[in-house]
């Protein structure tokens, strides 16, 4: 009920500065230079009524009206390398988006890449290597399907056998809200993935599968990286929790998982996304090791769009996430406006503390 409420209140604010025209007077003040977008999936619409990770998908009729509707408003659609530029150079002329698509599911062959063809719209995709690798962990997935599946859940928490009750919608949707806060609230990775190793013991979810049935492998990486449309930008090699790890940790998963697209690829990833990307899960140490490493950027999935002033802080970089929860061009052109980050940030206009 909560979420929902959430949800119906994001969307009536969405509503309010679109129709009041409040986004348009306010565009001038709180749109920035630019914007980096943020999808993961990109694929038909799914029937089930309990979809708790439908905020990562948006159908491919979305994405195509996106797109027209960018390229009607006269806004660049430029890659990574084009941002950094025109952010060092201070080259404003004008406004940009740039698309960016977090881990490497193979609807983003299937399906995104088609439509930013025709478009002619370059973009960047980070993989983490252990998913074309098929070792990776996509754990919010097999959440979902141990919830889906049953109506009832026990788990370990603190050394307590606990039972939920989850057979209706509203109970499943309440619960995996609770557990995926859970999990994220563990303070290593080692103790979130035990976790969900012993809810998918229980409940025999072979989280392994997920890789096979929706990541792409590296034949399908190598092809797409041959467009020169697309980036492929490096995001770990397990899409971990990056301030749940050691100091090393954090090191060795971005080093390994950079050294290894540059194998497959035979070319050095120049561009990075910390998993999860928001103020939980990465912050100035992770920024910092980013730096060292050497990327021209890294993105976040901190809200906000681009100022001048991140100039400076090109290893923080916000984004605007395209919310499945929310596919309407008109919710789009409101985000862009920069009005609904400008709130959520206080008007800061960087946050990369």
């Amino acid at each position: 009920m909560a979420k929902a409420l959430n949800h119906s209140v994001i969307r009536a604010g969405l509503e309010t500065l679109y129709f009041s025209g409040a986004h348009m007077l306010l565009r001038p003040l709180l749109a920035g230079v630019g914007a980096i977008l943020t999808l993961h999936h990109v694929r038909p619409p799914r029937p089930d009524r309990f979809q708790p990770n439908r905020l990562l998908e948006v159908a491919p009729a979305f994405l195509d009206a996106l797109l027209r509707d960018l390229r009607r408003a006269g806004i660049d659609i430029i890659d990574l390398d084009e941002v950094h530029r025109r952010l060092t150079e201070r080259d404003f002329r004008r406004r940009f988006v740039s698309i960016t698509i977090d881990d490497g599911y193979r609807d983003t062959l299937e399906h995104a890449y088609p439509a930013l063809k025709r478009y002619d719209a370059p973009f960047a995709v980070y993989v983490p290597t252990s998913f074309p690798d098929r070792l990776g962990q996509l754990w919010w997935l097999a959440l979902e399907a141990i919830i889906a599946r049953n109506a009832r859940i026990g788990l370990l928490i603190d050394g307590v056998e606990r039972h939920f009750d989850c057979a209706s919608l509203a109970d499943k949707r309440v619960l995996f809200e609770d557990l995926y806060w859970w999990l994220r609230s563990f303070e290593t990775e080692d103790e979130l993935r035990r976790a969900v190793g012993d809810l998918c013991g229980r409940y025999r979810i072979d989280i392994a599968r997920y890789c096979d049935d929706m990541c792409m492998t590296w034949e399908e990486i190598v092809q797409l990286a041959a467009d020169p449309l697309v980036t492929i930008g490096a995001h770990t090699v397990n899409h971990v929790i990056l301030n749940k790890v050691t100091d090393r940790s954090v090191r060795t998963e971005i080093q390994m998982g950079t050294a290894v697209l540059e194998a497959a690829l035979g070319k050095k990833p120049e561009h990075f996304a910390y998993p999860f990307g928001d103020s939980r899960s990465a912050g100035p140490r992770e920024f910092q090791v980013a730096a060292d490493l050497g990327f021209k950027t890294a993105v976040t999935t901190r809200p906000g769009v681009l100022f001048a002033e991140h100039r400076d802080h090109l290893l923080a970089l916000p984004r605007i996430s395209i919310n499945g929860n929310y596919q309407a061009l008109r919710y789009t052109r409101v985000l862009l406006s920069g009005a609904p980050t400008a709130l959520a940030n206080r008007f800061r206009r960087v946050d990369a503390a």
